[in-house]
C-alpha cells in the first residue's frame, strides 16, 4: 500500500552561524532591527517537507507518492526522487518560475532563521489526487495555502485518512480554517511551539483536541521526545540520544516519514512515534534533510 505525501519540494541553502542569535539581537531595539550574521559555511541541499518525508519513508521501505510542484529548475530533483523509487507522477512542473527555495541560518544552539521563497509551490493547488486505489494514508504538510485547503477536501472526499501537519504554514490560517482541517483529519502532528499556536487560534487545548474524533495528537519536543495525546490522555515517548548534533534541518520531516511508515502498517501510535524519534536522532547527525542512511534491520523494520 502507498502513502500520499503532500507538501513542498524545495532547494535548501543552509548556512551556519558559529555564534548565538540571542547574543546579537537586542530586545529593546527590535523595532529598528538590522542584523547581519557571518556564515562561513554554505551548502545547497534537496529539501522541502514533502521531499524530506518521502525520502525517509522510502528508506524505511514504504511507498511514497509525492503531490507537489517544482519550477523550471526542478528536473534534477525529480530525477533524484525517481531514482529513490518515489512516485512523482503527481508533481507539477511550472515552467515560468523557480522551485521553492529556503535560505536557512542555524546558530550554535541549533536555533534557525529561515527565509522562504514559495516559487512553484504557489501553483500546487492545481494538482488533484492520483488515480490509484492503493493509497492507504496521507499527510498534508506545509504547502501553498490553497493547495493545503484543496488537499484536505480531496482526501476527506476520497475517505483517505490523513495526518494534518501544518508546520510553518500554520500562521496562514485562522481558527475557523484550522478547525476545518482538524475536522477532516485523522491525526494532527505539530511541534511544541506550533501546538501552542494551534491551541491559541482554535480555542482548544491539546487534551480537548484529542478527545474529539482524532485518533491522536502528536507533539514533538526535540531531544525530549514526543507527547502522544489520545482521548485526553498524554503519554511521553522519550527521545533518542543522537550520536552527533550537526544539523536540525529536516529532523521533523524524518520523524514524520517514520510516523507514516508505522501508521500505514497499523502500528500502535506510540510505536510509530518511537520509530520517529529514532529517525529524528539519526537525521540530526547528518547535514541536510536527505543524507541520513537508514539501516532497516537495526531499527527492526527489515
Amino acid at each position: 500500500m502507498a502513502c500520499l505525501v503532500s507538501g513542498s519540494l524545495a532547494f535548501d541553502t543552509i548556512t551556519n552561524f558559529p555564534g548565538r542569535f540571542a547574543e546579537q539581537i537586542m530586545p529593546e531595539q527590535v523595532h529598528i532591527l538590522n542584523v547581519s550574521f557571518l556564515v562561513p559555511t554554505l551548502r545547497r541541499e534537496f529539501g522541502g517537507c514533502a521531499g524530506n518525508i518521502a525520502y525517509t519513508l522510502a528508506a524505511l521501505g514504504g511507498e511514497a507518492v509525492v503531490v507537489a510542484a517544482v519550477g523550471n529548475d526542478g528536473e534534477a530533483y525529480l530525477d533524484r526522487l525517481q531514482r529513490l523509487g518515489i512516485d512523482t507522477k503527481q508533481v507539477l512542473q511550472v515552467q515560468d518560475t523557480y522551485t521553492a527555495q529556503a535560505m536557512i541560518i542555524t546558530d550554535a544552539d541549533n536555533n534557525q532563521i529561515t527565509a522562504f521563497h514559495p516559487g512553484a509551490m504557489q501553483q500546487a493547488h492545481l494538482i488533484g489526487l492520483p488515480e490509484r486505489d492503493d493509497i492507504r494514508i496521507a499527510i498534508i504538510g506545509p504547502d501553498g495555502r490553497d493547495a493545503m485547503l484543496r488537499r484536505a477536501r480531496d482526501l476527506a472526499a476520497a475517505k483517505i485518512p490523513f495526518v494534518f501537519d501544518p508546520g510553518q504554514g500554520l500562521p496562514m490560517f485562522d481558527g475557523d480554517a484550522l478547525k476545518d482541517f482538524i475536522a477532516q483529519a485523522t491525526w494532527v502532528a505539530v511541534n511544541d511551539y506550533e501546538g501552542r499556536m494551534l491551541c491559541e487560534r482554535t480555542g482548544e487545548s491539546l487534551e480537548s483536541l484529542s478527545r474529539s474524533h482524532l485518533k491522536g495528537v502528536i507533539v514533538t519536543l526535540g531531544p525530549d521526545g514526543c507527547d502522544v495525546w489520545v482521548q485526553g490522555r498524554c503519554e511521553r515517548v522519550p527521545g533518542i540520544v543522537a550520536t552527533e548534533v550537526l544539523d536540525p534541518t529536516g529532523c521533523g520531516d524524518a520523524f514524520r516519514g517514520a510516523l507514516l511508515f508505522g501508521l500505514e502498517r497499523g502500528w500502535p501510535l506510540a510505536d510509530c512515534v518511537r520509530l520517529g524519534n529514532h529517525l529524528g536522532a539519526l537525521k540530526i547527525a547528518q547535514r541536510g534533510g536527505q543524507n541520513h542512511q537508514v539501516d532497516r534491520s537495526a531499527l527492526g523494520v527489515a
